[in-house]
């Protein structure tokens, strides 16, 4: 019988209080998507939080622990030096958080992803901030041959976004040996409810496509894998990267991942939980897109080096969403906050400079 982690992560390896908590942690784009699950989770551990971010979806996603966390509202090209005071750690989440984004805007993706993780980087080697989780991303895998893939696999990134995080990994890892203890963690496809909702991820999107349509597309049949994963349990993953020993995590790299799954598998899960509450779903295949994304990759490592497992399962993480909106008003669905591409066109019509835009995970 698997063992649910309840809100703290306890069955997931992680004890039921943080080992040090009298700590001072920087979340970069904290108020995003997986922000709005991992800080209430280091507040409940009994970390100081303070959050750094721009804010442009809104600050409603932490209501719960708006008045026990610090807020910075900055751009993380752009991080004042007294964001660092007192800080023992950071988490960066920040940055375009997915391929659509990045392609929107190369340069901003470019400056927000790789070159902001870097200069954070060097902004905590210099005053003796050790330990720096990364948010990077299993997409790095994309364009290998099939196969299972570690995280010693021969990447060649190609995408705008993969290409930005790769930097990012390298230019920290270059660090190790300044002082810094990165940990770089390549984040499978995330999936499930968060405050800071969104209908952009695969899971997701199949979620409200049933609910709203009654039925799924299946590009090219929907044969590609991709490693899933829940957004609790990358907040989860994170801790467990922030907590560990220096020695076992330092310039090191880790997939995060619940499973391996193919898009057509994926659909058949979800159609299934919408019939369960009485709507029919229909799957209809159509024409693959001209990019198509396929790769599948190993958890191995973080397993064994951590002790650490994802445990939330694509069914439940569907139940859930189900439950929460079943029924629910379109417009609940089809709010541009929910979707990262049409929240930074919208914000682009509405400022004409795109120059200083900022978006989050």
């Amino acid at each position: 019988m698997s063992v649910e982690p309840d809100m703290n992560g306890r069955g997931n390896g992680l004890a039921e209080q943080a080992p040090d908590a009298d700590q001072t942690i920087l979340v970069a784009g904290g108020a995003g998507y997986i922000g709005c699950i991992l800080v209430p989770k280091l507040v409940e551990r009994g970390y100081k939080v303070r959050l750094l971010d721009r804010m442009y979806f809104g600050e409603q996603g932490l209501d719960a622990v708006r008045d026990r966390i610090e807020t910075v509202v900055a751009d993380v090209r752009d991080i004042p030096d007294s964001a660092l005071d007192g800080v023992d750690g950071v988490i960066n989440l920040s940055g375009l958080s997915n391929d659509p984004t990045a392609e929107f805007d190369p340069e901003a993706n470019w400056q927000m992803n790789a070159v902001a993780t870097e200069t954070l980087g060097q902004m905590c080697a210099k005053r003796g901030i050790d330990r720096y989780v990364f948010a990077s991303s299993c997409s790095l895998y994309d364009g290998l041959p099939p196969g299972m893939h570690d995280e010693d696999a021969p990447i060649e990134p190609r995408a705008a976004y993969a290409t930005s995080k790769r930097y990012g990994e390298e230019k920290l890892i270059e660090m190790a040996d300044e002082g810094l203890c990165p940990v770089m963690l390549r984040n499978g496809t995330v999936y499930g409810w968060s405050p800071r909702m969104r209908f952009d991820l695969v899971v997701n999107t199949f979620v409200k496509d049933a609910l709203l349509n009654g039925a799924l597309n299946l590009h090219g049949g929907g044969w590609m894998w991709r490693p899933l994963v829940d957004v609790r349990d990358v907040a989860d993953a994170m801790i467990a990267a922030y907590e560990a020993p220096a020695d076992k995590v330092r310039g090191e790299i880790f997939n995060v991942l619940h499973s391996n799954y193919q898009i057509r598998e994926l659909a058949l899960i979800v159609a299934g939980t919408v019939r369960m509450a009485g709507t029919d779903v229909d799957l209809i295949e159509v024409p693959e897109p001209s990019i198509s994304r396929d790769y599948e990759c190993s958890n191995a490592k973080l397993s064994s080096t951590l002790g650490f497992i994802p445990r939330q399962s694509v069914l439940a993480a569907a139940t859930d969403l189900v439950q929460r909106y079943a029924g629910a008003d379109s417009t609940q669905l089809t709010d541009p906050r929910h979707y990262n591409i049409r929240w930074l066109e919208l914000m682009n019509e509405l400022r004409p400079s795109f120059e200083r835009f900022d978006s989050v995970t």
